[in-house]
């Protein structure tokens, strides 16, 4: 009995012939205070509610951390793209340095004379669309610049499209493809890659030699970029004389929205695209490659629509081109 004179009673399980009518059933721990009961469950399990709680907590901290880990993931990969591009670029340099100043030949799988002088193509047709890692080893035509860099895996980014071993390609500027306005003729033949970049003040703007580098200098001129899948026959192709993206060559956006490229003194840059249009408003579309595909833009080349747009597109023409070949009111 307690002060104030109420009789309070605790009844647990015991055997069953000690149970009176008022007994809970097993499982149960009752007060009897006077002639009042009350009983509760004593159980161990989650009720609904706890568990619900449970439930929005862990989907919380996964909405929290995925993005973290992805965002991790892919700076990592971003990484070790900007120095595949870092050692390409070097590998380029270098050859240049042992062939008198002259520049290896950008467009992917081809080949070209110089005069007297057989030139290669940078990357060899061991990289179009191999059948394994093996093939490619096995295939002796890997490029001009296979012996600075024997390791395949610095010809391709770890954010590459399955697939594909090779996902880097030069700017048509790297003694590439022939772009309207931008060359003068060699007079000994088209095929022959002899074709001279025309010269606007210091800039040259089709790059045959390293000494052609005078304005800008070498830290603003584009050589590799990182475009994700095999290069075509080409190379990355922008225009000169024009505002408008190739229709062949769509602005890379698998690092974070952004493209990674190296220019012509050994250095990688991260370019975040400023327009959405850029990012969500080109008309993309996949091609059939071999037993893959490449990306180009559905309908042909593009004009930006926005101020943003031009200035993603401009800002990359003259890293190729080292300058524009159109006025710059000329837009959206």
């Amino acid at each position: 009995m307690n002060e104030t004179g109420a009789i309070i009673m605790n009844h647990r399980e015991g055997p069953r012939q000690d149970r009176g009518p008022d007994w809970p059933e097993p499982g149960r721990y009752c007060h009897r205070i006077i002639d009042q009961q009350s009983c509760s469950i004593n159980s161990y399990g989650f009720t609904l509610i706890e568990l619900l709680v449970v439930i929005a907590i862990i989907a919380l901290l996964l909405a929290i951390f995925i993005p973290v880990t992805r965002t991790a993931r892919e700076r990592g990969q971003r990484t070790v793209c900007l120095s595949n591009l870092r050692q390409l670029t070097l590998a380029w340099m270098a050859y240049a340095d042992e062939h008198d100043s002259r520049l290896v030949l950008g467009p992917a799988f081809n080949k070209g004379i110089s005069g007297a002088l057989r030139l290669e193509s940078w990357l060899g047709r061991a990289f179009l669309y191999p059948e394994s890692r093996s093939a490619v080893m096995e295939n002796p035509d890997k490029g001009a610049l296979w012996p600075y860099i024997r390791n395949i895996d610095a010809y391709r980014c770890p954010r590459g499209w399955a697939g594909h071993a090779a996902t880097y390609t030069t700017v048509a500027a790297a003694n590439g493809i022939r772009v309207e306005g931008t060359y003068v003729r060699g007079g000994i033949g088209g095929s022959e890659m002899t074709d001279f970049g025309e010269r606007v003040g210091s800039t040259v703007l089709r790059l045959t030699r390293m000494t052609d580098i005078v304005s800008p200098g070498p830290a603003e001129r584009a050589v590799f970029l990182d475009q994700g899948h095999t290069p075509g026959g080409e190379d990355f192709y922008v225009h000169y004389l024009y505002p408008k993206w190739y229709g062949a060559s769509t602005p890379p956006l698998h690092h974070a929205e952004g493209a990674t490229l190296s220019m012509a003194d050994g250095h990688a840059e991260y370019w975040k695209w400023k327009g959405r249009e850029t990012i969500a408003g080109l008309p993309r579309k996949l091609f059939p490659a071999g037993s893959l595909f490449t990306e180009g833009l559905e309908g042909g080349d593009f004009s930006p629509q926005t101020d943003d747009g031009l200035y993603d597109l401009q800002r990359l023409q003259r890293a190729t081109w080292g300058r524009l070949g159109y006025p710059v009111e000329e837009g959206p």
